[in-house]
């Protein structure tokens, strides 16, 4: 599960677990930067989640949803043990949290590289722990 910040595209908050849930989607929010408007898909967890700050929109469509699915998309291209229907995916939990945490660290590197130097290219694996 991921939360991301649509002017940023960075991602703010995730987890890995094996069932996406209220309780997941409760400490994501608590967890995350505020926001002023939460959007998310029809799925029952993110009606469950109390938001103290902001509004929170349930759409049915891509139309608000199109930062964090394409980020979900990105996390699936660079990371094979997420790829769908593949053998690949990692049965291991903590080492799938590890690659994902990776992962985030460099995104999110290169998000903010990207506002501040557009016109360089800048590629997510430039990003990751030295």
């Amino acid at each position: 599960m991921t939360m991301v910040d649509r002017d940023t595209r960075c991602i703010v908050s995730w987890r890995v677990v094996w069932e996406r849930t209220g309780e997941v989607a409760q400490t994501m929010v608590d967890t995350s930067t505020p926001a002023a408007l939460y959007f998310s898909d029809a799925f029952p967890s993110w009606e469950a989640v109390l938001y103290l700050q902001g509004e929170h929109f349930t759409v049915v469509d891509k139309s608000q949803t199109y930062s964090v699915e394409g980020d979900n998309a990105e996390l699936r291209h660079y990371l094979a043990r997420l790829a769908r229907k593949s053998r690949c995916f990692s049965r291991c939990l903590a080492a799938l949290q590890r690659a994902v945490k990776l992962f985030v660290y460099a995104w999110n590197a290169r998000q903010l590289y990207k506002q501040h130097f557009p016109n360089y290219p800048a590629h997510v694996k430039d990003f990751a722990y030295p």
